[in-house]
């Protein structure tokens, strides 16, 4: 019984945070002067991620981050599927609970990944010069994202305990 529990809560984990990565991606869009725009999805990618697990990290990155790009930028879903659901893999897997540095050591990890996955996709979809543009705007998002999820996760893991004994 343990173990089904464990998983219905997993469960229930990737769905609620691949819904804030999703909504943190649609509501919050600041154009970036090349057709796309900043969000917070990464925060939600990183606070799930590093306070939760990689797998919950991976879920949430990948399908929240593909649903939010189904409306307005839907060639991009399979490739963000992928290079999100990377980033949030990478970030859960390389942090430590236990460590800061560990957590900036991988979002910094992550943050690689993105940029350097959308080159590739970009590049592939629509050349290099698009591609090269794009890689300071990528690496604005990725900071942003860092900057704003790390502290919400240091929270959340210190604060989530007490939480749900109440």
């Amino acid at each position: 019984m343990v173990e089904r529990q464990k998983a219905v809560i997993q469960i229930s984990l990737m769905a609620i945070m691949s819904a804030l990565v999703t909504v943190g991606t649609l509501i919050v869009q600041i154009p970036n002067g090349m057709g796309g725009y900043f969000n917070f999805g990464d925060v939600m990618i990183f606070v799930a991620a590093l306070t939760f697990s990689p797998l919950i990290g991976g879920v949430a990155g990948g399908l929240g981050s593909a649903m939010a790009d189904l409306p307005g930028y839907a060639i991009y879903a399979p490739f963000t599927l992928i290079i999100k659901g990377l980033e949030g893999l990478i970030a859960g897997f390389i942090t430590n609970k236990s460590s800061v540095f560990r957590d900036v050591f991988a979002v910094v990890a992550a943050g690689v990944e993105m940029v350097g996955g959308y080159f590739l996709a970009e590049v592939y979809l629509w050349g290099l010069g698009v591609a090269v543009a794009a890689i300071p705007l990528n690496m604005v998002q990725v900071t942003v994202g860092a900057l704003v999820g790390v502290p919400v996760a240091l929270i959340l893991r210190r604060r989530l305990p007490e939480i749900l004994k109440a």
